[in-house]
């Protein structure tokens, strides 16, 4: 079984304009909100074998709170150019070429791509993939480039850092 946890990059600053895009920092919140989502998937029994970023700032620093929080250093995030932006078919590819060795892969990056995926992934719909909203789905496939083939991924939960009752 795979499993494959869709994170939106925490919620990051505008404070200054002369920076570019990828360069966009997280800001307080974010810095507080990555750390507690990190710790409900804890709390939950989730275990992370694989962290897989954009490489822009903001969404590099929210895999490496997460991270953090799950007892990895850095090296055990692997950055893909591509996720910076990416369209549903970039992400498609991304999953596709994970190793099978690890069961339970996150994948942090950005909207609006991050929504975008997820709305393909199962019935379920999303309006919006807040900042630091986790999207998980589980899939009966034994190799990540079959993810998607059988009875594809199936919804498992989604959560985010203002979900009622939870925050």
């Amino acid at each position: 079984m795979k499993t494959l946890l869709i994170i939106r990059h925490a919620k990051s600053s505008w404070d200054d304009a002369a920076k570019s895009d990828i360069d966009r920092p997280l800001n307080d919140r974010g810095k507080r909100d990555a750390p507690v989502m990190a710790e409900r998937l804890i709390k939950a029994g989730i275990t992370i074998d694989r962290f897989v970023s954009s490489p822009a700032k903001r969404a590099r620093q929210t895999a490496e709170l997460f991270a953090h929080a799950f007892g990895k250093k850095d090296k055990h995030i692997h950055f893909v150019p591509e996720l910076y932006h990416a369209t549903h078919p970039i992400f498609d590819e991304v999953i596709e070429e994970l190793d099978d060795e690890y069961d339970t892969v996150a994948i942090f990056s950005h909207n609006p791509g991050v929504t975008e995926f997820v709305n393909t992934l199962t019935t379920v719909r999303v309006d919006n993939m807040p900042t630091c909203a986790v999207f998980a789905v589980k899939s009966d496939a034994r190799h990540w480039k079959d993810f998607r083939s059988a009875a594809g991924p199936q919804f498992w939960f989604f959560d985010y850092p203002k979900a009622e009752g939870k925050g």
